[in-house]
């Protein structure tokens, strides 16, 4: 049993002035298993956006089904959803989502403030993931204090002080520079081989790479994947920057 289960996911917006019908995503259908480290890639326009916004539960299919856990978060009710997501889902975005007028650790704690955790058990359950996200110094800093890398391993850390079944992470090296990038892709790693499963929707050929699997999105259908099994970092990037190369070719001679 996959830990996510994505089913003919359909979703269709309909215009706010003229009322026209715009397909964002087509027949989306992939499964992901626990433990996974998966990337989905696509241009801008592809529906990756809304793919991932329907598994964060923040909006739902005009059609299809999202399991995660043998649970479908498609069929919960509004209210169910809110505690379902602060429980068992963790995100990780481009522009980091940390309130400035709070310290990283009160940033980190936030999702277990909302779970009504014990300041103790919040304490407890903390120390070593930041020790293990090398940033145990810098706790009391407040984000402006901090540089971008430095708050995306906070953002990290919010996401993981839950033990979430899933992490999704939006563009998540977007705002980084090339050396935050590294360290933060080492750490997915690292996490990732602590079995935390991860999913990451991003733009950079150079993260992707890092991925176990790549997933291309291309008018709102999975139009091919990638698995890394046996493959070099570099080697991978060839391969992800080919296929995008492809569907780009492929693209214009549609046209």
């Amino acid at each position: 049993m996959p830990l996510l289960d994505v089913k003919n996911v359909k979703k269709v917006y309909t215009t706010r002035f003229g009322g026209n019908q715009v397909q964002a995503l087509s027949d989306v259908s992939f499964s992901v298993e626990e433990g996974e480290y998966a990337a989905i890639m696509g241009e801008s326009g592809s529906g990756k956006t809304t793919l991932l916004n329907i598994l964060a539960s923040l909006d739902k299919p005009t059609s299809g089904d999202v399991v995660i856990n043998d649970k479908s978060i498609v069929a919960m009710k509004e209210k169910e959803i809110s505690e379902y997501r602060r429980t068992n889902l963790g995100f990780i975005f481009q522009d980091f989502n940390l309130l400035d007028t709070f310290s990283l650790k009160d940033n980190i704690f936030l999702p277990l403030v909302l779970a009504k955790k014990h300041h103790s058990e919040m304490e407890k359950t903390l120390a070593p993931i930041a020790k293990k996200l090398g940033i145990t110094d810098i706790l009391d800093k407040f984000p402006y204090e901090v540089s971008g890398g430095q708050k995306q391993r906070a953002a990290a850390a919010r996401a993981l002080i839950t033990k979430p079944h899933i992490i999704l992470a939006d563009e998540p090296t977007g705002a980084l520079d090339s050396h935050a990038t590294d360290d933060l892709l080492d750490l997915f790693k690292t996490i990732n081989q602590d079995g935390q499963t991860l999913l990451m929707v991003t733009h950079s050929v150079k993260a992707a790479s890092r991925a176990k699997r790549v997933l291309f999105i291309k008018d709102g259908k999975i139009f091919h994947q990638l698995y890394k099994t046996g493959t070099s970092d570099r080697e991978m990037y060839q391969k992800i920057s080919d296929s995008l190369a492809f569907l780009a070719k492929k693209e214009s001679g549609d046209e």
